[in-house]
């Protein structure tokens, strides 16, 4: 059809939380060193536009709600130029240890990964 394969977009969801966390100065393999797994428990994807292949695309990632031990990422793919949407959705994620028992978020964890400006209440992400 020459879209993007719908699925695809939960991978660029994964790509971007994997650059974020890297961003922010930790890898995802030293997270889970200091005992932190983060499984998925939610995903969703809203198609607004479908990209096509070669597309330049632009995602943006934020953190929109930090639980006791869980925080939801949320995303948003543009068009480079940022004049289209082409789709939105979120991540909700546990904090479990390498048994799979919840875990409180750590300190250290909130002040790592929660560093970068997050928007403020209200304001989209493009």
């Amino acid at each position: 059809m020459g879209f993007m394969y719908y699925a695809e977009y939960l991978h660029l969801f994964e790509r971007a939380r994997s650059a974020y966390i890297r961003q922010c100065g930790i890898s995802y393999a030293d997270i889970e060193a200091r005992g932190i797994l983060l499984p998925v428990r939610e995903a969703n994807c809203r198609y607004r536009s479908p990209a096509r292949y070669d597309d330049l695309l632009l995602i943006r990632i934020a953190i929109a709600e930090w639980g006791r031990a869980s925080l939801r990422f949320v995303y948003e793919i543009t068009s480079s130029d940022k004049k289209k949407i082409l789709a939105s959705g979120m991540t909700q994620h546990a904090l479990i240890d390498r048994s799979g028992h919840p875990q409180a978020i750590p300190a250290w964890f909130k002040d790592v990964i929660g560093k970068l400006r997050q928007p403020e209440e209200g304001e989209a992400l493009y």
